[in-house]
């Protein structure tokens, strides 16, 4: 199983050094991929520009946009960011593309929150389109440019229940899941759903991903750890977030290796670790953890 790591871009004091820190002591190795998310009503910076970027500064990992909210914008700009960064990393790009669950992203782009879960299918089927060379304007020229691979990247559905699963299992190429304390039951579960869908939907099996939060390497790591949880799921509420925050047990070695055991005996293709907390201290004592395994 591959073991991808987030840049801490959700973090607060994440800079300039600590892209260009992560970026290239990730590449070292042994990370297999680097990723960040997208959030609109957020401190966190673009996630487009964040990741070419990171793509410019590294040769070997793969690139993740772990994920777009793809029904919130235009799918030709979409489309276009990701060959872009399809050729920046010569072929190393993956797209991940979901709904969402935050409101006030969607507003913040005056985009619509209704009906995306349709939206997002009949986006993914444009994208692959305009990959393909379709035109958006009749008469006009192809958005560009042309992906490094034919087809475009790989497309994973940020996918949980068993309807957006089923969905999925009609266009996507696997499926990035999320347990947010790494526990080892929820990530079984998203594991087995996930398979059952491609099953039904009569496809061989997906690439299947999860990741979860964690900390490393800084002072106290429990309560940097509950708090970045607390901050960044505000959005559910002051109660919901804190008592997420609560339950978070991923600060510490012993802990994680039980989480990326569970991930590997669920069958997962990846599995990533999110950080809470931006010090270059974190990623270099996960590194040390992984190769440790």
């Amino acid at each position: 199983m591959d073991i991808g790591i987030a840049l801490p871009t959700m973090c607060r004091g994440y800079d300039r050094a600590a892209t260009l820190d992560w970026c290239r002591l990730a590449e070292q190795g042994p990370v297999a991929s680097i990723s960040c998310g997208e959030r609109m009503a957020f401190h966190n910076p673009e996630m487009w520009t964040t990741l070419a970027a990171a793509a410019a500064v590294t040769e070997r990992v793969r690139i993740f946009a772990n994920l777009s909210v793809l029904p919130a914008h235009p799918v030709a700009l979409v489309a276009k960011q990701a060959a872009t960064l399809d050729v920046l990393s010569a072929g190393r790009f993956t797209l991940g593309v979901g709904v969402g669950g935050r409101g006030d992203d969607y507003r913040s782009l005056d985009s619509g929150f209704e009906r995306r879960h349709d939206r997002l299918d009949r986006a993914v089927a444009e994208l692959r389109a305009l990959w393909a060379g379709d035109l958006v304007v009749e008469g006009g020229a192809p958005i560009g440019p042309p992906c490094v691979r034919p087809g475009g990247p790989p497309v994973l559905a940020g996918a949980l229940g068993p309807k957006s699963l089923a969905r999925a299992a009609r266009w996507a190429d696997g499926v990035v899941a999320f347990s947010v304390g790494g526990v080892p039951g929820e990530i079984q579960w998203s594991a087995d759903a996930a398979r059952r869908a491609w099953t039904e939907a009569g496809r061989d099996s997906p690439r299947l991903v999860s990741g979860c939060f964690y900390t490393l390497g800084v002072a106290e790591p429990d309560t940097v750890l509950r708090d970045f949880t607390a901050e960044y799921l505000g959005f559910l509420g002051g109660e919901a977030a804190a008592g997420a925050a609560a339950s978070m047990k991923t600060y510490d070695a012993e802990t994680l290796h039980r989480t990326l055991d569970a991930a590997e005996a669920a069958g997962l293709d990846e599995f990533i670790l999110v950080p809470g907390a931006a010090e270059l201290g974190v990623l270099e004592e996960t590194l040390e953890l992984i190769a440790s395994r």
